[in-house]
């Protein structure tokens, strides 16, 4: 049993050493090959590193985010732990070495600015995306985030991260001396957050609904019929009138969430629908839980 668990505490270890060095190359790629040369700073400590870099160009960008990240890690150590923060360092650690040992010899794109602020969010977000999913974290502006998210638990992780992001992103635009280089920050921050959330929540998103009407089980028929989705019904009362309503919850596809709204009225005009987004959806007729 011990010579087992050893085994596969080895096994966990190969596969978060494979994905950080995956991660790092994907994400080194991202930044020196596309967006250094490019002349504008994403989001993060990276793209404050970008901007040191400008000024002191003898500082290699990848030791400047193990730098700046050392007070960051001092002043977040209490919040975020001892093993959340070992894990993460190593991730630092193997990137600051693939941005100045590795990229430096490999060719930079010299080509459309846009294009090099999109291919830098896409490779860069895969490249994070694959950390992530192993439970590290590059360091720098994640710990601050997670660490004002203990402190200041009514903020949300999109607020924080948007602040701090913006900030950088924009004195990118000052440093740089162009309105472009802002925009192209946005390019890629946002390209590489989206592509995080789809290979992290996978790309089997759909809709939520949730129906409150007084005709349940002719909305429930039809969905069933003409959308072919299954309808989850119960009995509700609301708190004002007192009154007893019928609650439908509808899981579908993104494109069924519009036909089911018509649907729902086109038989009660007085229904009450909300509609949400769905990160992944398992079950019959969507993805397999083994997926």
């Amino acid at each position: 049993m011990e010579k087992l668990k050893k085994s596969v505490c080895i096994q966990e270890w190969g596969k978060d050493i494979l994905a950080d060095v995956l991660g790092a190359l994907l994400y080194g790629a991202g930044v020196y090959v596309f967006a250094v040369n490019a002349n504008f700073a994403p989001g993060g400590i990276t793209g404050l590193a970008i901007l040191v870099n400008h000024f002191f160009p003898f500082l290699p960008i990848g030791t400047l985010t193990v730098l700046i990240n050392i007070p960051v890690i001092l002043l977040c150590y209490a919040y975020l732990g001892k093993k959340y923060l070992v894990k993460s360092i190593l991730s630092m650690a193997i990137i600051a070495f693939v941005l100045d040992v590795i990229y430096p010899h490999v060719p930079v794109y010299t080509g459309d600015p846009l294009l090099a602020a999109l291919f830098a969010g896409v490779i860069s977000g895969v490249g994070l995306a694959l950390i992530y999913a192993r439970g590290y974290c590059t360091g720098g502006s994640d710990f601050i985030i997670m660490a004002i998210r203990k402190k200041f638990p009514h903020l949300s992780v999109g607020s924080i991260t948007l602040i701090i992001d913006g900030c950088i992103i924009l004195a990118g635009g000052f440093v740089f001396g162009r309105v472009d280089a802002v925009l192209q920050g946005i390019v890629m921050t946002g390209a590489s957050t989206v592509m995080i959330d789809k290979i992290l929540y996978g790309t089997g998103s759909g809709k939520r609904i949730t129906i409150i009407t007084d005709k349940g089980q002719e909305v429930a028929d039809a969905i069933g019929t003409q959308l072919h989705r299954g309808v989850s019904m119960m009995k509700v009362t609301g708190a004002y009138s007192g009154l007893e309503h019928t609650l439908l919850l509808v899981a579908c596809s993104n494109s069924e969430g519009y036909r089911a709204k018509k649907l729902v009225y086109s038989i009660d005009e007085k229904a009450l629908i909300m509609i949400s987004p769905n990160d992944e959806v398992f079950g019959e007729g969507f993805k397999s839980p083994e997926d």
